[in-house]
């Protein structure tokens, strides 16, 4: 087998990352047919067996990793988060003949800037809330209070996905404008606000491939924000995620890649930024009119879909990447394969979490827990002590994914791995999946009470 003329077992691949999602990229490239030597910076504890991490050369470190690049021949680097996207990593790569996954700096700003990417999605006409930019605070809380709460307050560049602040009260509106234009507590991030409409419904992760002429979806997943069950809580980074999610239906797709994705590509390339990566669209669907908005883009894979996404792939990933990033997804009939298994990942993490929270505590029975049939735990979060124990290392820490053949069965089995892990000092969510489950199990009594 050949890909565009690559023989097999001959890339050299750099993956740049450290979480769960990276985690879940390399345990993926790691089983492709092109894969010759695999490379993680910085890396993590979890991916040893799979590959050669660099702790020493950090994601964000634009230099540092374009000079690993070139000592060890990479033949593609992967680039999990955002803020070496953000910063120009692929245009460094380029300019060094280096290929690489994920979008230059002038299409990255689709993640970078919300107030850009308001004014991008208002020109190509593309379905979002109502919106303004602010860099004065008193002209934001003037417009707040000229169209009522609930509103919602974003601070306008990269903030570790606490920038968005949704105000229920004026007082938390003023609040939110006062915490990002005034107190300043995302730096230059929050040097502008975009205040929006508050869009009711139900939220999706929609996903596609990008290559500046073709455009290909993923299958679906969704993501669960809140830090507590019922959906209670501040926000995180995710507290887990599950595939298919069956909010979004065929009809739901054609919509999001017909008035959203689609015009994306094209708007991008019309305006000298051509789109070369994966576009994670996130979305509200209305329950009535069952019309999609845009709620933000992303401009890498999320974390935690990317690791039931990559649970429930059959293609060879390095393939797909490495066909993004050439331009070649059109190419000779290639298509993506899914396994028809549901997916579900309950992340556990410290106690404390997304506030404070302390590192250092002891995890045990990790191993008893990947033994599971259809269990994989992917490292977000760990690091090992003298004694070789596995012990916290961040905030979100682990990520237990299973596979089933419903959302419910996967549910099952995720958190009996869950249930496995000795690790005190941690907590999870335990309805992850619970608005797949409730449709589930509507179906089931219905075609119960109609037979």
């Amino acid at each position: 087998m050949k890909l565009l003329g690559v023989p097999e077992r001959s890339l050299n691949v750099l993956v740049v990352g450290s979480g769960g999602r990276e985690h879940a990229l390399v345990h993926a490239i790691s089983t492709s047919s092109y894969v010759s030597t695999l490379y993680a910076a910085p890396g993590n504890v979890g991916m040893d067996a799979l590959c050669t991490c660099v702790p020493s050369v950090a994601a964000d470190d634009v230099d540092a990793i374009v000079s690993l690049a070139r000592k060890h021949n990479i033949s593609l680097v992967v680039i999990g988060p955002e803020v070496p996207l953000v910063l120009g990593l692929v245009d460094r790569l380029q300019e060094q003949e280096i290929l690489a996954f994920g979008p230059t700096m002038e299409a990255a700003v689709l993640e970078g800037s919300k107030v850009f990417t308001k004014a991008f999605l208002e020109r190509h006409h593309i379905p979002t809330a109502w919106y303004k930019p602010f860099a004065d605070p008193s002209a934001a809380k003037a417009f707040i209070r000229e169209k009522g709460v609930p509103i919602v307050v974003k601070a306008d560049g990269l903030a570790a996905g606490k920038g968005v602040m949704l105000a229920k009260t004026l007082a938390e509106a003023d609040d939110a404008v006062d915490r990002i234009l005034v107190e300043g507590e995302f730096g230059s991030a929050g040097a502008q606000v975009v205040v929006e409409e508050f869009l009711v419904g139900e939220e999706v992760s929609f996903f596609a491939l990008l290559d500046g002429e073709t455009a290909l979806p993923l299958v679906s997943a969704q993501d669960h924000k809140a830090a507590y069950d019922g959906d209670t809580g501040p926000n995180t980074g995710g507290m887990g995620a599950y595939s298919p999610a069956p909010v979004c239906d065929l009809a739901l797709r054609e919509q999001i890649m017909n008035r959203v994705v689609l015009p994306t590509m094209r708007g991008m390339k019309e305006e000298q930024r051509e789109f070369r990566g994966i576009l994670y669209c996130g979305m509200m669907v209305n329950p009535e009119t069952k019309e999609a908005k845009v709620l933000e883009f992303n401009v890498r894979f999320g974390d935690p879909e990317c690791q039931v996404l990559c649970k429930r792939m059959n293609t060879d990933m390095l393939e797909l990447l490495y066909r993004t990033a050439k331009g070649t997804l059109g190419r000779d009939g290639f298509k993506l394969e899914w396994d028809p298994l549901s997916a579900v990942i309950v992340v556990l993490a410290t106690k404390g979490y997304p506030g404070k929270y302390d590192k250092g505590s002891t995890i045990r029975n990790l191993d008893a827990a990947n033994s599971i049939d259809g269990v994989t735990v992917y490292h977000a979060g760990t690091a090992k002590n003298e004694g070789g124990d596995y012990v916290s290392a961040g905030g979100r820490v682990l990520g237990v994914t299973a596979t089933g053949t419903s959302i419910g069965d996967a549910q099952r089995v995720a958190y009996e791995g869950v249930d496995v892990i000795d690790w005190s000092e941690g907590f999870c969510r335990r309805d992850i999946g619970w608005r797949a489950i409730a449709r589930e199990t509507e179906r089931v009594s219905s075609k119960v009470t109609k037979e």
